[in-house]
């Protein structure tokens, strides 16, 4: 159960539609399921807004396969990032209805998708840093923001990116992908007044040092708003740009 879900309720036992012993009965399961080899987080998704995500990468396939379909059968939705053919192949045996991104390295269950609202803009340098690009953006969407994707449109050609302008500017928060040198981020955030959230990649080879470069160069922008994660991590950076686009819906929803 996620907050939404709390709130709905917590609103049918006000209005009578559902008994206080009922509500209590649901409210009292485990708050997490203790396998010895993990423990679940059920609350994840009232204080985070998703459930806990999995991570498939040290786990064999078989603890994450459980992991996860525990994950599903309480949350009525999961994530498992990083996942590798044979922890794919045990996951759709455990979920029949499992969907995978081979870009992305993700493999997901949704049965009920939210509603995606807000504006997330997922933005990569080059192809090449697309992956990690949409391991941010599958991540958004399914905490419910509504994303647009922006693919290679990096400074060797800063044309591209001029064509891009006023649809990044529109963004609540903006995800910004780049190996190589890692320029990318200090020039979007130099253009646009929202929060930028520079993602790292180790693309790139010599004095790239597998994204070491891309990494410092970004933590040392000049450019005011730029947050940077760690390198490839999409998934970090896809979860910040999604919360801050909630609280940016849920801002102009009660604004007056």
């Amino acid at each position: 159960m996620d907050g939404d879900g709390l709130r709905d309720l917590l609103a049918k036992v006000a209005a009578g539609e559902v008994t206080v012993d009922a509500a209590a009965g649901r409210l009292a399961a485990a708050p997490y399921d203790d396998l010895g080899f993990a423990a679940i987080d059920h609350h994840r998704a009232m204080r985070d807004g998703l459930p806990e995500v999995v991570l498939a990468m040290g786990k064999t396939p078989g603890q994450v396969a459980e992991i996860a379909r525990r994950v599903l059968e309480r949350a009525g939705r999961v994530l498992v990032t990083r996942v590798e053919p044979a922890h794919l192949e045990a996951i759709r045996a455990a979920i029949p209805g499992a969907v995978y991104s081979e870009d992305a390295r993700l493999a997901w269950c949704d049965p009920c998708p939210r509603a995606r609202e807000g504006n997330v803009a997922v933005v990569t340098a080059g192809t090449s840093d697309i992956p990690v690009g949409e391991e941010a953006a599958i991540t958004a969407e399914m905490m419910g923001a509504a994303v647009q994707r922006h693919y290679d449109i990096g400074v060797a050609g800063l044309h591209r990116l001029a064509d891009r302008i006023e649809p990044l500017r529109e963004a609540n928060a903006l995800v910004v992908v780049a190996g190589m040198e890692g320029a990318l981020p200090s020039v979007v955030g130099g253009l646009v007044a929202n929060p930028v959230i520079a993602v790292p990649t180790s693309v790139g080879y010599g004095a790239a040092f597998g994204g070491l470069a891309a990494l410092l160069g970004m933590l040392n922008s000049c450019a005011t708003g730029v947050a940077v994660v760690n390198i490839d991590n999409g998934f970090g950076a896809g979860f910040m740009a999604a919360t801050i686009n909630r609280l940016a819906v849920r801002a102009t929803a009660s604004a007056p």
